[in-house]
């Protein structure tokens, strides 16, 4: 089933209008939200934050998020969806096409659930990665539906016969080839036992499982610090690791054609995936 502004219709019957402003400008805003066990994780924290991005682009929201959280909750039910992802996308709405808000257009919500496996391997074994320019707009602290660049991004990781992209910026401030994310991931490097990520700025989304490690990292007492670091100190590093809704915590054992750590995931790493784990919700018995 999919949820299509306040109805569950089945996918078949479900249609776009060929003058969404989503689907002609990607003028909207999307959530991933992971499913563990049937039940949603963090969900009030990605609400919130389709909360802001909506704000952030004057979009309105078609409902509160009360509402909304109520909806994608039956939602999962209805999918009986044991362990996956909901995406949730909310756009300008219909309007005859023309570059400025066109007045008076109702949102259009969309959701629907994908199974989902744990990606065990990568999260025992690791990830190669590549470094890319990141060629993105100044606003990727918003969840937007322009993805073009991530998409070409990752695509460069892919011919490269990797799995992610790290993103970096040339000529940024002081420092040169600014590590800023990955492109659907936020990136974390260990040095002399300093866990280092980019600030939380326009130029990463601040990512809800993010959140979760510094929480984590803070109440483990390791020492983190929000700052820049460029491609030459993330190619030197202890340990890399990289987050997400969906890839959780992985470490990152090459980049480029530089070895991280020997090839394997370090110590700090898998202490944060252990507590990581706890977090998870547990299986419910009926």
């Amino acid at each position: 089933m999919i949820l299509l502004n306040d109805y569950f219709v089945n996918r078949e019957e479900v249609t776009i209008d060929i003058e969404d402003r989503g689907y002609q400008f990607g003028d909207g805003v999307y959530e991933v939200v992971r499913v563990y066990n049937k039940q949603l994780f963090a969900l009030q924290e990605h609400m919130e934050r389709l909360k802001n991005s909506a704000k952030e682009v004057c979009l309105k929201l078609p409902s509160d998020l009360k509402k909304i959280e109520n909806k994608i909750r039956q939602l999962v039910k209805e999918n009986n969806l044991e362990d996956g992802i909901v995406y949730i996308q909310i756009t300008r709405g219909v309007a005859q096409r023309v570059h400025n808000f066109p007045g008076n257009t109702t949102p259009t919500l969309v959701a629907y659930t994908i199974k989902l496996n744990k990606p065990i391997e990568n999260i025992a074994n690791g990830v190669k990665t590549k470094l890319v320019e990141d060629i993105r707009w100044l606003r990727c602290d918003i969840k937007s539906l322009n993805l073009l660049g991530n998409v070409l991004a990752k695509q460069k990781a892919k011919d490269s016969h990797c799995f992610e992209a790290i993103l970096f910026r040339k000529n940024l401030g002081a420092k040169e080839n600014i590590v800023t994310e990955g492109t659907s991931t936020n990136v974390f490097i260990v040095k002399d036992h300093i866990i280092y990520t980019h600030p939380t700025t326009s130029l990463i989304l601040n990512g809800i499982t993010r959140q979760k490690v510094l929480d984590l990292i803070a109440n483990l007492s390791l020492q983190v610090m929000e700052e820049t670091f460029s491609t030459e100190e993330i190619t030197s590093a202890d340990e890399v690791f990289i987050t997400s809704t969906t890839d959780e915590i992985t470490p990152v054992i090459q980049i480029d054609k530089v070895i991280i750590n020997k090839g394997i995931p370090g110590p700090i790493t898998k202490q944060i995936q252990k507590e990581f784990k706890n977090l998870l919700p547990e299986p419910t018995y009926s």
